[in-house]
């Protein structure tokens, strides 16, 4: 009895070990899978930084030597100012993306403090449409839509809903040539909802299974075209994420891009006056 009481005991322990030991190694396992594709993103965010600073540096540099070389009066006029346009343009991204980036290493790793205010939202939003119609194309409509009353007031820190706003108004703008870019909000879960919907060109269907939000997860992410870097949305992300909130983007191409998010805020005056 005593035997069988040992084996039993035995049985027991080894069962217990083996159920750790599998717990352990799926963790170990789940450790090195995750360090190995930390080091592999590392690899395409750094490649693609050196294209995206290597790109428009080479234009500006060449541009700028052949000026030096040739000197401005044996240029004709008009090759001079496509040269200086082309040196400008350059420029002007290269401003861009390495602003983004300093944003977004500001963020990544850092606690941030808020500084929360109560403001009119319609205010709010319409001040963010405003600012858009500058981004957009003439023949781009910028609207405002909500159910909720126009003295409807939120408490938030507004440097950071300016920051977040504006990247994805502006993002939907510059991939927008016709119709319009909607900024929606309302009341959702104790907390405020905004939708940013464009009608613009959406995400390549190669894109379709990566993380919008992540550059290190889209090969060519950080090419400079129409000055879109790819960073914005990683600023977006740590932004909502240091708030609490969620966020996502639903896109189809050609046909347009949603982008949403939801952050937890204290809301009144929310209900519209009957007349």
């Amino acid at each position: 009895m005593i035997i069988l009481l040992n084996i039993a005991i035995m049985a027991v322990f080894v069962g217990v070990t083996l159920l750790i030991w599998r717990h352990y190694r799926r963790r170990l396992e789940r450790e090195v899978s995750r360090a190995q594709k930390s080091e592999q993103l590392k690899t395409v965010f750094l490649a693609n930084v050196s294209h995206a600073l290597r790109t428009p540096l080479n234009s500006v540099i060449g541009f700028s030597d052949l000026i030096l070389k040739e000197g401005p009066a044996n240029i004709g006029e008009e090759q001079m100012k496509e040269m200086i346009t082309h040196i400008n343009k350059n420029g002007r991204q290269l401003l861009y993306f390495v602003s983004e980036l300093l944003e977004l290493s500001a963020y990544e790793g850092s606690v941030l403090t808020f500084t929360k205010v109560e403001v009119n939202l319609a205010e709010l939003m319409a001040s963010y449409r405003r600012e858009t119609l500058s981004e957009a194309h003439p023949s781009v409509g910028v609207r405002i839509r909500t159910d909720l009353s126009p003295h409807c007031k939120a408490t938030l820190d507004t440097n950071l809903m300016h920051q977040l706003v504006m990247h994805l108004m502006k993002n939907a703008a510059r991939h927008t040539v016709k119709g319009s870019v909607t900024l929606e909000y309302g009341r959702e879960r104790n907390g405020l909802r905004v939708n940013i919907i464009d009608t613009g060109r959406g995400l390549p269907e190669k894109f379709k299974n990566s993380d919008p939000f992540s550059i290190l997860h889209i090969e060519d992410a950080l090419t400079l075209e129409g000055e879109a870097s790819g960073l914005g949305l990683s600023i977006c992300k740590s932004i909502v994420d240091s708030l609490h909130g969620e966020i996502g983007i639903d896109s189809e191409k050609d046909k347009g891009t949603t982008a949403s998010f939801w952050i937890p805020c204290r809301m009144r005056d929310m209900t519209k006056t009957k007349a």
